[in-house]
């Protein structure tokens, strides 16, 4: 089975080094960076599974090399930051971040976190067409009007639950267990993020996205 490649970009030498010990330890190939330029060309050479990204970097900073990151690939990618405010967060996750985890961590939380990112990108079978809206679950390949969108991970999943139980009500709780797991600490303003951004790489489309408010979302096919 091959092992799952990792990237992680710190400043901390402390953060690279236990970082590595775990993840290694985890089973995983690892890859580091002490500066944003050196982790996109990481990233770049290796094509890893996961890259791992402080937000506080010398030079390039976090939400820089993301944006870099992000014009290339959806490589997810798990933004730490050690202030721990929610505007930070936010902004990561607005700018294609998957997760994010507050410093300081347990480097076990570190490692849990990955492997539920990569459990996510797991293929799930089937087919799904909505008009000119086509998602190929295998591939996790989403086309509108027969062009393919630039999704991210998070938003892959978040549009294929949904689509996969049309007309069904989803509060905000169910789908944060179901696409971050039970043991995510975050708020719950990241769906309504992530599904903004979704809504508008879908266009027209994104209109059957429905906010039921105060509560959740719906899939609507008649819009």
């Amino acid at each position: 089975m091959k092992k799952p490649v990792v990237v992680v970009i710190d400043d901390e030498p402390s953060i690279l080094e236990v970082s590595q010990r775990y993840f290694e330890h985890a089973g995983f190939i690892v890859h580091t960076a002490i500066n944003g330029t050196r982790g996109l060309e990481l990233v770049r050479e290796f094509k890893p599974d996961l890259v791992v990204l402080d937000v506080m970097l010398p030079g390039l900073n976090g939400f820089q090399v993301l944006e870099m990151i992000r014009a290339e690939s959806n490589t997810p990618v798990l933004m730490l930051t050690a202030r721990g405010e929610e505007i930070d967060r936010l902004r990561g996750l607005e700018s294609g971040a998957d997760d994010y985890l507050v410093k300081p961590f347990s480097p076990r939380e570190l490692v849990a976190r990955a492997k539920a990112i990569l459990r996510r990108g797991a293929p799930i079978g089937e087919r799904l067409a909505y008009g000119d809206l086509e998602l190929e679950l295998t591939n996790r390949i989403v086309s509108l009007e027969g062009a393919e969108l630039n999704l991210t991970q998070i938003e892959f999943d978040l549009l294929a639950l949904l689509a996969r139980s049309p007309g069904r009500l989803w509060a905000r709780e169910e789908l944060l267990e179901r696409i971050w797991g039970a043991d995510f600490a975050g708020v719950d303003r990241v769906v309504d993020v992530h599904l903004s951004s979704l809504r508008r790489k879908l266009g027209s489309a994104g209109a059957m996205i429905q906010t039921v408010r105060g509560v959740g979302y719906r899939f609507v096919v008649s819009v």
